[in-house]
């Protein structure tokens, strides 16, 4: 890796890590938002889910745009917005003005994580450099979302709320200076044109998907516009393929989506992302509700989960090498299913071994995903590719939290409903890496290493 290389990869990482964190900044900072800006109780859950919208609904349609017109434009143009976004939100004098600002920040994100990733993979051959970049992306973006967690309570404790916006906008300003000089523009010799119908179908679809699954979490799946949501999100994500393949120029041309690498490794990413981050919501009741801890203590006991991200996406890349990454998706799974089979009605301490464990093979298996997920595909296509791993990232956070909440009402109890839905997560997990066992084929695209 040369020395511009370094700095492409800064800058990258850079924005990608700041994304995560301003996923779960918030978190934290809710009610505080709540009491100081007028949100009613049932509006405080609008705060997220307006974000995750706009970062889900667009993604794949962003991502397939930054291969048309350019990814380092959509890259920057997404930046600049997330930067005035995070500005606006900082200064909200009431709701109307920040669920704006939220709805630009989901926008922005949809636009820069998709076209950063693919910035990133048409910057680094296919290989080992591809392998260590994907791996430090996932390692600084899983460390972002528990940095989040806790630089929201810190931020919320000492100065104010309006600090969980304002951390954006330098950082934002920073990487608008830099990658200019750093980043070369991507974008194919021939610009084919928009899949208008294919574009409203799946934005539609995914809209919609989020919006039942988020008021799932709120409202109960017996709920008449959770059901209405989720038949839309169906019948429309049905519809996708057949109107993609009678398209000129498909958003997503039917041949990548029979890619078993493209389907079952867009499924194991899924997996990996709806487990995890649920883990973290069950953990945080444990934490919480059973052992009585504080919020802010809460948020810190997770740093040891972010440690865990971190050594794993610096070993990923060496164990893809050595073995492949459908290797990983699998290994890695399998850690992660032991490690959350371990956290049934967990002390303090197995929590805090158990939630390590776990995030290392979590962090494998999502290294291994993104591999999978982007190999074999011209560079001309690598925004599609990362589009379609984005939107299956942001769709797992969102699925996880509603479904597993869901299972804890189950049960008499809070402790017995968080044991019941640890278990059902850890299955998920292992039936995971089984699929991938079974329907990644040994050397399909040199097995995307």
């Amino acid at each position: 890796m040369d020395g511009r290389m370094r700095l492409v990869l800064v800058v990258l990482l850079v924005a990608q890590f700041m994304l995560a964190v301003d996923f779960s900044i918030l978190n934290v900072a809710l009610p505080v938002i709540g009491q100081g800006l007028g949100f009613t109780l049932g509006g405080l859950q609008w705060i997220a889910t307006a974000f995750a919208l706009a970062a889900a609904g667009f993604t794949l349609l962003f991502g397939r745009v930054a291969d048309l017109v350019g990814r380092r434009r959509i890259f920057l143009g997404g930046m600049g917005v997330l930067g005035v976004a995070s500005l606006a939100g900082g200064l909200a004098t009431g709701p109307e003005m920040l669920m704006a600002a939220r709805v630009a920040q989901g926008l922005a994100t949809a636009a820069v994580t998709p076209a950063g990733l693919s910035l990133l993979t048409s910057a680094f051959p296919e290989g080992p450099l591809r392998d260590k970049a994907l791996g430090l992306n996932g390692a600084l973006m899983s460390a972002g979302f528990t940095t989040g967690a806790v630089l929201g309570g810190v931020l919320t404790d000492l100065l104010s709320w309006r600090w969980a916006f304002f951390v954006n906008v330098p950082v934002a300003l920073a990487v608008l200076l830099v990658a200019p000089a750093v980043i070369k523009e991507s974008r194919p010799a021939e610009r084919p044109r928009l899949d208008v119908p294919g574009a409203a179908t799946v934005t539609g679809g995914l809209l919609a998907l989020v919006y039942g699954l988020t008021a799932a979490g709120e409202r109960g799946w017996t709920d008449p516009a959770v059901l209405v949501a989720l038949t839309a999100a169906a019948v429309l994500l049905t519809a996708f393929p057949f109107v993609e393949r009678r398209s000129p120029a498909p958003l997503v041309p039917i041949r990548v989506l029979r890619r078993r690498t493209v389907v079952w490794g867009n499924l194991a990413g899924l997996v990996a992302f709806a487990t995890e981050t649920s883990l973290v919501f069950l953990m945080t009741l444990h934490l919480q509700d059973v052992l009585d801890f504080s919020p802010l203590a809460a948020g810190l006991s997770f740093g040891v989960l972010g440690a865990g991200t971190v050594l794993g996406g610096l070993l990923a890349p060496r164990f893809i090498g050595r073995f492949s990454a459908r290797a990983a998706l699998i290994g890695g799974g399998v850690l992660q299913a032991a490690a959350t089979f371990a956290l049934f009605d967990p002390s303090y301490g197995l929590l805090l071994a158990g939630t390590f464990v776990g995030g290392i093979g979590n962090m494998l298996a999502i290294v291994g995903f993104m591999v999978t997920a982007t190999s074999g595909l011209p560079d001309t296509e690598q925004g599609m590719a990362t589009g379609i791993a984005t939107m299956t990232q942001q769709v797992g956070i969102t699925l996880g939290t509603p479904v597993m909440s869901a299972v804890v009402v189950t049960a008499a109890t809070l402790p017995a409903g968080i044991s019941r839905a640890v278990l059902v997560n850890a299955g998920l997990v292992l039936a995971g890496a089984l699929a991938s066992a079974l329907f990644l084929r040994r050397g399909a695209q040199q097995d995307a290493r």
